[in-house]
């Protein structure tokens, strides 16, 4: 037995030991839902244990490790699943190459974060990252080998690609073939909103607040990761407000200038990058970004296009100052994809809105991201613990629910020329492998009251403004 199998060994036991006494869920091996799911026949995945590996972790540090370490027994959870309704499929090497190859890259790259936030309070531990991301099937009828195996050449479109000609040669998980599709394939749409009623609010406000021609970039997510320098862990693009970043506070976003025409519109907003991933000459990094993050190739530069629209059923009232709105899921990939809010479509064919692959447009120009935003407040907080529930999205006639107040629909639009063909792709975690349901966008609105009183009365009596 070698000494990486002792330790998943010894480490196995005691952690179910452990967790049977406290009633924790053990992160680094499968858990008992996870037997449940898989079944006897198809097996169960095992992984090191993570937790035990690591030294005593700073306090500063604590919270990111443990976020990552729940998120290594998600990926778990998730890939048993997977190897449970996958019974069957495939020939002798799709265990391989569709679950314990994409769970070793998700692996590492959570294991990679661990490590780096570590090492921002503390000297990094000194990991076998390799050997902590490879999984193993145990079980009846097991074949499958570690994932240090080579994958076949037949992997499907879900497996995470290591550095290949597509990329150059330089380490991008992610995207791959699979996750683009010709504009031309994609079917037309109609719009499921219900027409404007008399009570509702037909009018329009754009606010024009630029390209971000001044270069406003950084790693932060002064939303969900407050105080946290490379909170995103992905390169941000900003206009409005000049200041924000990890540090950002009301009253300092308040004070911060603009890059608005309307000077009383202080808001920031922002959304991961777009890049050339055929261009991977070494980029200038901003400050806090990290290498390890996985996010290459030439930033490209959008026309932005933000709009402020109304309720078919209902008057719009005006925002709270500060409010802060999500929409989307930097994490769709693993999530699930219930937040998952990605539209994408290209100049010219408007009517094709694809949700799960990257447009590919004539001559790449004028690939098109539409971010709408959430627009039933609950009437009271500026935030909520996960930035949701706060704000929610109408139904798919455009009502809100009960219990909601109807504020301006913000709809930001990003319009780009990219190189052509599959070679390009959103900034993003690296466990996310650059999946384009992953995409989203943040808003947090400082406008004057005279600023917002402007656009909800544009919008309210049904001009555009």
């Amino acid at each position: 037995m070698t000494q990486l199998q002792k330790r998943w060994t010894i480490g196995a036991v005691i952690g179910v030991a452990a967790a049977a006494i406290t009633g924790t869920t053990l992160v680094g091996v499968s858990s008992a839902s996870d037997q449940q799911v898989a079944g006897s026949s198809p097996g169960r995945i095992v992984c090191p244990d993570v937790r035990g590996q690591l030294p005593a972790i700073p306090a500063r540090a604590a919270a990111e490790v443990d976020r990552n370490l729940a998120q290594l027994q998600t990926q778990i959870d998730e890939a048993n699943k997977r190897l449970a309704t996958s019974a069957g499929e495939g020939g002798r090497n799709f265990v391989q190459n569709a679950i314990l190859g994409p769970l070793k890259d998700k692996r590492t790259a959570t294991v990679d974060r661990i490590v780096i936030s570590i090492g921002r309070a503390a000297p990094r531990p000194n990991l076998d990252v390799a050997a902590l991301a490879t999984c193993r099937v145990e079980g009846a009828g097991n074949t499958a080998q570690p994932s240090t195996a080579a994958p076949t050449t037949a992997a499907p479109a879900t497996a995470a690609p290591s550095a290949s000609a597509s990329n150059h040669g330089h380490v991008q998980r992610g995207p791959v073939p699979a996750d683009f599709v010709s504009i031309r394939k994609v079917r037309p749409t109609r719009s499921t909103l219900a027409r404007t009623t008399r009570r509702g609010s037909g009018g329009t406000f754009t606010a024009r607040c630029g390209n971000n021609e001044r270069g406003h970039f950084n790693s932060d997510n002064v939303i969900v990761a407050p105080g946290v320098g490379n909170g995103a862990h992905h390169l941000h693009d900003y206009v409005g407000n000049t200041t924000t970043s990890a540090a950002s506070t009301d009253q300092s976003l308040a004070a911060g200038r603009t890059t608005c025409r309307d000077r009383g519109d202080r808001s920031t907003y922002y959304w991961p990058v777009v890049r050339d991933i055929t261009k991977t000459k070494k980029q200038k990094r901003v400050p806090g970004e990290l290498d390890a993050d996985l996010n290459v190739g030439k930033v490209l530069r959008p026309r932005v296009t933000i709009t402020y629209s109304g309720n078919p059923f209902a008057k719009v009232a005006p925002m709270p100052r500060f409010l802060r709105v999500l929409t989307g899921d930097a994490k769709a990939f693993t999530n699930g994809g219930a937040n998952q809010r990605a539209k994408f479509t290209c100049r010219g064919f408007t009517n094709r809105i694809s949700t799960d692959k990257y447009t590919l447009c004539p001559d790449g120009r004028g690939f098109t991201r539409i971010s709408e935003f959430p627009s039933c407040w609950d009437g009271k907080s500026t935030d909520s613990a996960n930035h949701r529930t706060h704000i929610v999205f109408p139904d798919a006639a455009g009502k809100c629910p009960r219990g909601t107040v109807a504020v301006p629909k913000l709809t930001i639009t990003l319009t780009y020329d990219v190189p052509r063909g599959p070679s390009f792709a959103i900034d993003g975690f690296p466990e996310q492998l650059h999946k384009p349901i992953n995409d989203h966008n943040d808003f947090i609105n400082v406008m004057s009251p005279t600023s917002m009183k402007r656009v909800v009365n544009c919008i309210n009596t049904g001009r555009r403004c």
